[in-house]
C-alpha cells in the first residue's frame, strides 16, 4: 500500500481562520481512485519547520503533496523550504518567467517584480504547469518520496491535481484499484446502534465500512471496488437491516424530498412555532422545493402548548385543517411550541393527518432543538411521500403521543 501524505501550509490554515477544503477534496478524490491518503499535516509559515517536515515525510512516504506557499509574498515559503530540505539552492525558471509575463501581457498589465519569486525553484525540480494562475507547481525526488508542491488557490490546486498529479499516479501505480463510496443517510439511530446492527456483515477484501455523524444525521458509507456486483448485495442487506431509518440512498434527506415532491407534484403549506422558520428556510435551500411551498407562517410568540393531551390534539388538528383548507395545499406541516422538554409536530394530507408528541432524552442547545424538530417533521413528510409508516423510530426521543 502506498504511503501518501499531504502537508497543508499557512498560518491561516493552522489557526483555523480558513477551512482546509483542499485537504478534504484531495482525500476524497485520491480515495475514489484507489490512492487513500495515510496522513495529513498542517504547518504554519515557518521555513525551517516546513523544511524539517518535508524531509521527515520523505523518509516514510511514497507520495507527498505540499499545498500552499507558492505565492509572491514573503510568507510564501514552500520553494525555499523544499530547497532547504533537499540541501540545494534556488534557481530561476526562465520558462516560467516568460509564462508569467505572457499572462500579464494578455491582461494589458505589467508584471510586478515580486512575481519573479514564483519562478525561483529548487535546483533540479521539475516544473508543473499552471494555466489557471501565476504560481507554477513543481516536484522533486527526495529520499523515498516523490514530492509535489501545489498552489493553495482551490481552482489552481484542483486543476493541477486532476490534470497532472493524478494521471502521474495512475501511470506509475496501475495496480491501485479505484473505489466507489455508496452512502446511506440515516436518522433516528445512534452510531453505536448502527454499528451493532451491521456487525454481522462480512466485508470482502478491499471493502470498508465508514460512519460520519453530523447532527442529526448519521451517514453510513460502504467503500467498494468500482463496478463490483457484490457491493449491491451488501447494500441490499444493509438497507434491510437499517430499514426505514434510511432517509436517503446516495442523497440527503433534503435531496430526497426534492426528488419526491417534484415527482409527485405536491404543494406544501407550513405553520412553525418552535422551529421559528427553520423548516421553510431549510426547504428553500433547494430551488425546486421552494417552488412547491405555497404558504409559510412563522409564529415567534407562541405560548406553551396545553398539557392536556386531548385539548392539545384538538388544537393541532384545527391548525392543520386551517393550513390545508385555507392555503389550498396538498400537504400541511405543523411544528408546535416546546413545552418543557416536549414538542409536537403534525402533518395533514388528503389521506389523513398524523400528530405526535416527542420528548428529548437529553439537553440540547436551542439551535440543536430546532434542527431535531425540523428533521422529525420533514422525516414524517418523507415517510408519507414514500408510502411507509409516518411515525418513525427515534433512539434519542421518547414518544409521548401519536394520533392518526
Amino acid at each position: 500500500m502506498l504511503e501518501i501524505t499531504m502537508i497543508s501550509t499557512g498560518e491561516e490554515v493552522l489557526l483555523g481562520d480558513i477551512t482546509d477544503t483542499n485537504a478534504a477534496w484531495l482525500s476524497r478524490l485520491f480515495f475514489q481512485h484507489g490512492f487513500p491518503m495515510t496522513r495529513r499535516i498542517t504547518v504554519g509559515d515557518h521555513c525551517e519547520r516546513l523544511a524539517k517536515e518535508i524531509e521527515s515525510c520523505s523518509f516514510n512516504s511514497d507520495i507527498v503533496i505540499v499545498n500552499g506557499g507558492l505565492g509572491p509574498t514573503t510568507d510564501d515559503l514552500s520553494a525555499a523550504a523544499a530547497a532547504m530540505a533537499a540541501d540545494v539552492g534556488l534557481e530561476q525558471s526562465e520558462h516560467w518567467v516568460a509564462e508569467m509575463k505572457a499572462k500579464y501581457k494578455k491582461l494589458n498589465r505589467e508584471m510586478p517584480a515580486a512575481n519573479l519569486k514564483q519562478a525561483m525553484l529548487p535546483e533540479g525540480a521539475e516544473l508543473i504547469d499552471n494555466p489557471v494562475g501565476t504560481a507554477c507547481g513543481f516536484s522533486i525526488k527526495l529520499n523515498r518520496a516523490w514530492i509535489c508542491f501545489t498552489p493553495g488557490v482551490p481552482s489552481e490546486f484542483k486543476f493541477m491535481v486532476k490534470e497532472k498529479i493524478l494521471p502521474y499516479l495512475q501511470l506509475h501505480y496501475p495496480q491501485s484499484q479505484s473505489l466507489h463510496c455508496h452512502r446511506l443517510f440515516t436518522y433516528g439511530l445512534s452510531e453505536s446502534g448502527i454499528s451493532d446492527t451491521l456487525k454481522h456483515i462480512v466485508l470482502p477484501h478491499g471493502y470498508e465500512l465508514g460512519y460520519r455523524s453530523s447532527l442529526p444525521f448519521i451517514e453510513v458509507k460502504l467503500f467498494a471496488p468500482s463496478n463490483d456486483r457484490y457491493a449491491l448485495e451488501l447494500l441490499n442487506e444493509m438497507e434491510r437491516l437499517l430499514g426505514d431509518n434510511i432517509v436517503g440512498k446516495n442523497l440527503s434527506l433534503l435531496d430526497n424530498l426534492e426528488y419526491l415532491i417534484e415527482k409527485k407534484q405536491k404543494k406544501i403549506g407550513l405553520l412553525e412555532h418552535s422551529t421559528g422558520g427553520f423548516v421553510v428556510n431549510w426547504l428553500n435551500q433547494k430551488c425546486k422545493l421552494s417552488e412547491y411551498i405555497v404558504s409559510a407562517t412563522v409564529n415567534h410568540n407562541a405560548t406553551k402548548e396545553e398539557s392536556n393531551l386531548e385539548t392539545l390534539v384538538s388544537e393541532i388538528d384545527k391548525q392543520l385543517s386551517l393550513i390545508y383548507s385555507h392555503s389550498k395545499v396538498d400537504i400541511g406541516l405543523y411544528s408546535g411550541a416546546i413545552a418543557g422538554d416536549c414538542f409536537t409536530v403534525g402533518i395533514i394530507t388528503i389521506e389523513g393527518r398524523w400528530i405526535q408528541q416527542l420528548q428529548f432524552k437529553r439537553e440540547y442547545t436551542y439551535d440543536a432543538q430546532r434542527s431535531i424538530i425540523a428533521t422529525v417533521l420533514l422525516d414524517m413528510l418523507r415517510r408519507q411521500l414514500e408510502g411507509i409508516s409516518v411515525f418513525g423510530r427515534y433512539e434519542s426521543l421518547n414518544r409521548i403521543l401519536q394520533k392518526t
